[in-house]
């Protein structure tokens, strides 16, 4: 079997930050939400991934590789933005005939994988929302069983929202069903969606079977990610490299500090995850969480998502800042 993630997309919703870092590469919970999902993975067997890359892909490239040199990975290059329907058709010759199990770059459930590896029917995975209509929704009978799928409905038939998991085994009718849809153009916001293709299959007799995630972890936009960052952060725990400087700081658990960070005269936390090479100094954070190479002092952040190499200095601010920005506050 196959893994597939995409991370092709731009991550608007999180701009200014993925002008310059793909969203997949953002720390959480002392991770980053790239390598959250191929732990999860990797620790259940697979060892084979395929990575549909496009914006700022050499860094999602040179992170992978330095990571996980043990995986054997490819890369797929997605040049126009055309929707994950058409991401996944440009994995056909690297997947040919073999079982595959799509986790989109920005999900994060919790759910037992292995039954779902484990299990003789293809599957999707599911969870109950308030408002359905931002998602893919399924129709699900009785026995679980998936009776059709439907990209953001504007009258939902039922509230089962798809979360971005598939574990499909046939693969020949899921290719033929995206080449079908894109050789019609049956576009939706002028993308091509994997979830058309997903109710292809159904129309042409492919069964697929409902799982329910426990946990479905928001990263993508600020203010959930943050909420994301707290809610992992107390499941997990904290990690603090062994690596670091600190000098007259005070932790409140639970944190996540990265590999060189220098932290003085500071009181970090609670549900702070700060990334690589970090320098602080006489600041206070707290729900937040602070990028590589980030260099702060005399600040007070609370609900701040910080960028990589971002300099800060000055006054108490609730911020949203991207990376390679430098602001003196006050």
């Amino acid at each position: 079997m196959k893994a597939i993630i995409p991370v092709a997309g731009a991550g608007t919703r999180l701009r200014p930050h993925t002008y310059t870092q793909p969203k997949a590469l953002i720390p959480l919970a002392g991770k980053t939400i790239l390598s959250i999902i191929v732990d999860q993975l990797a620790e259940a067997g697979i060892k084979e991934f395929v990575f549909v890359v496009g914006y700022l892909g050499d860094k999602i490239q040179d992170y992978i590789k330095k990571h996980y040199p043990h995986l054997v990975c490819h890369f797929i290059l997605q040049n126009e933005r055309l929707g994950l329907g058409h991401a996944i058709f440009l994995t056909r010759e690297v997947v040919g005939q073999d079982e595959i199990f799509i986790v989109l770059g920005d999900t994060i459930c919790e759910y037992n994988i292995n039954e779902i590896l484990n299990g003789h029917q293809s599957m999707l995975g599911v969870k109950k929302v308030d408002d359905p209509r931002d998602f893919g929704v399924a129709g699900i009978d009785e026995t679980g069983i998936i009776t059709g799928v439907v990209e953001k409905p504007q009258i939902p038939k039922s509230n089962m929202a798809l979360v971005g998991i598939y574990k499909i085994k046939e693969t020949g009718w899921l290719f033929s069903c995206l080449e079908s849809n894109l050789r019609q153009e049956l576009q939706q916001d002028a993308e091509y969606s994997l979830t058309d293709a997903l109710e292809c299959m159904i129309k042409k007799g492919v069964v697929f079977q409902s799982f329910k995630v426990q946990n479905w972890f928001d990263c993508g936009k600020v203010d959930t990610l943050l909420e994301s960052n707290a809610t992992l952060m107390k499941k997990l725990g904290g990690k603090i490299s062994p690596d670091h400087s600190f000098e007259n700081v005070i932790l409140v658990p639970p944190v996540s500090i990265g590999i060189g960070c220098a932290i003085s005269n500071s009181i970090i936390g609670p549900n702070v995850t700060i990334g690589e090479q970090a320098k602080i100094s006489y600041t206070v954070v707290k729900d937040s969480i602070i990028g590589d190479f980030a260099n702060l002092s005399n600040v007070v952040l609370q609900n701040s998502l910080i960028g990589s190499d971002t300099e800060i200095k000055g006054e108490a601010r609730t911020l949203n800042i991207g990376d390679n920005t430098q602001i003196a506050l006050g």
